[in-house]
């Protein structure tokens, strides 16, 4: 009895690689669930008749619905009851904060564990992508229409009916794709135009192959071609084309899902040295250019000592990748451990692994020889009253500066959006950050232009561009239906 009631609460651990084999692989860290271990987690879900967890996710997954169907070991039908509501399940079940949003308040946790609803929802999407090939064909998209007329039928709507009515997304990152996604599902001629020369956004290049492996990205960019979406690449808003051009050409409505790409930098002295790199170009680098590949023709430092700026996950990625770039790596962060903004489980994979952590540290300058940085100055800082955020603020140690030599620095400490848009369309509004402007239905000052995602918001997590991108998706909907009456 007390074995059945301890498998009640506690969840299903699933397996990582060892520390001491993946710091030198770029090789995937979690290894998901198995079948077994899939329907014995799915059993400790109570399927709660008013789940505090839907509440939690930005994209309202059904959840005890979907987990139902895998505690019956009916995982197409879970995939199916996931797709409804959220367009890149296998992406999502690897980055979403789960543990702070519909995870932390699944009622198991009250004593015990949790539900590991990511881990099931990646366990479903990849148990999908193993069961069908991920290259779009007539049988995906007649199987895709088939389920969505069903929801359609079951929430007492009409079936899905294509409309010939373009709508233009711009931009390929999570907020993009679930417009994308969500726009098709009702009907409409969707085209994305993404900047690079490759689907997917910050999915592509700034999350690294050991967090989120470009094949699952890939697979799910599949899955929305094979729905209909059509992708246009190396196509730069604001350059390669205008808004303007674009309602010339017929698209009804455009969403605008670019993301916040232009990276910040602290301003002191040394920052313009060779060797100190925004997180951005570095990670572009390794993830998108594939620069860790012993064939790739894209330059990337190897080896060296490797300071990394930052507390977020973004710095974590920057120091996990250096590390398996054979590099000795510092990371420095002003506050405490307590304050680091990362996910608790990349910072405990980043310690494992032996990325080293100088907290309550903050860079002064960067000092170098022949233009490229060899060392950085650093302040030992403290802890005082609490900064409009609500955290601690680093203030400096009298006296506390101290020197270490680096061969190459990654300042991770932030990103805003590209300016390219707004420069170009004066008439689109945006706030003092450079963020766009938008109303509660995520319109801009422009009409049939919406907006979302990190655009709007400033850097922010995955699984927020994507309920922001499906918000907005249903905004144009109703708005071009009003048109059409």
């Amino acid at each position: 009895m007390s074995e059945i009631k301890n498998a009640a609460l506690y969840a299903v651990k699933s397996k990582n690689l060892n520390p001491e084999e993946r710091n030198k692989t770029f090789d995937e860290v979690a290894l998901g669930y198995d079948e077994e271990q899939a329907v014995a987690e799915a059993q400790r879900c109570l399927g709660c008749k008013n789940p505090a967890c839907v509440e939690g996710c930005p994209v309202h997954v059904n959840i005890p619905n979907f987990i139902a169907a895998v505690k019956s070991g009916n995982f197409d039908e879970a995939y199916s009851r996931i797709t409804a509501d959220n367009a890149l399940p296998a992406v999502t079940g690897r980055v979403c904060p789960q543990e702070k949003q519909c995870e932390c308040r699944c009622v198991r946790g009250i004593k015990g564990d949790p539900v590991s609803i990511g881990l099931l929802e990646r366990f479903v999407a990849d148990y999908h992508a193993k069961k069908v090939a991920v290259e779009a064909s007539e049988s995906e998209k007649r199987a895709y229409n088939a389920i969505n007329a069903q929801n359609e039928s079951e929430n007492g709507s009409h079936s899905i009916e294509k409309k010939n009515i373009k709508v233009a997304v711009i931009g390929s990152g999570p907020s993009g794709l679930a417009a994308a996604g969500e726009l098709c599902a009702r009907g409409y001629d969707v085209t994305v135009f993404e900047a690079l020369h490759k689907a997917g956004g910050v999915l592509a290049y700034g999350i690294p192959e050991f967090r989120l492996p470009k094949k699952v990205v890939n697979g799910e960019v599949e899955r929305l071609k094979g729905m209909g979406v059509k992708f246009v690449l190396n196509a730069v808003a604001g350059k390669s084309f205008s808004l303007d051009d674009l309602k010339a050409d017929g698209y009804s409505a455009v969403f605008l899902g670019t993301g916040a790409g232009l990276p910040s930098f602290m301003n002191i002295p040394g920052e313009d040295l060779a060797g100190v790199f925004a997180a951005n170009e570095f990670l572009t680098r390794i993830n998108l250019m594939e620069a860790f590949k012993e064939n790739s023709s894209t330059p990337v430092v190897k080896g060296g000592k490797a300071i990394i700026v930052g507390g977020g996950n973004v710095a974590m990625d920057a120091a996990r990748s250096a590390l398996r770039l054979g590099s000795d790596v510092t990371l420095v962060y002003r506050r405490t451990e307590k304050e680091l903004p990362a996910r608790r489980a990349e910072y405990e994979h980043a310690v494992e692994e032996g990325v080293k952590f100088a907290f309550l540290t903050n860079p002064i300058e960067f000092i170098g020889e022949n233009g490229r940085v060899t060392a950085v100055k650093l302040q030992k800082m403290r802890l005082s009253e609490s900064d409009a955020s609500g955290r601690a603020r680093p203030v400096p140690v009298e006296g506390g500066e101290f020197v270490l030599p680096c061969d190459y620095a990654v300042m991770a400490i932030g990103t805003s959006p590209n300016p390219l848009i707004k420069n170009s369309t004066p008439e689109l509004e945006v706030g003092a950050r450079g963020t766009i402007t938008v109303n509660d239905e995520l319109a801009t000052s422009i009409p049939f232009v919406y907006a979302g995602g990190d655009a709007v918001s400033g850097a922010a997590t995955v699984i927020l561009a994507m309920g922001a991108g499906k918000k907005a998706a249903k905004s144009i909907d109703e708005k071009l239906s009003q048109k059409a009456e």
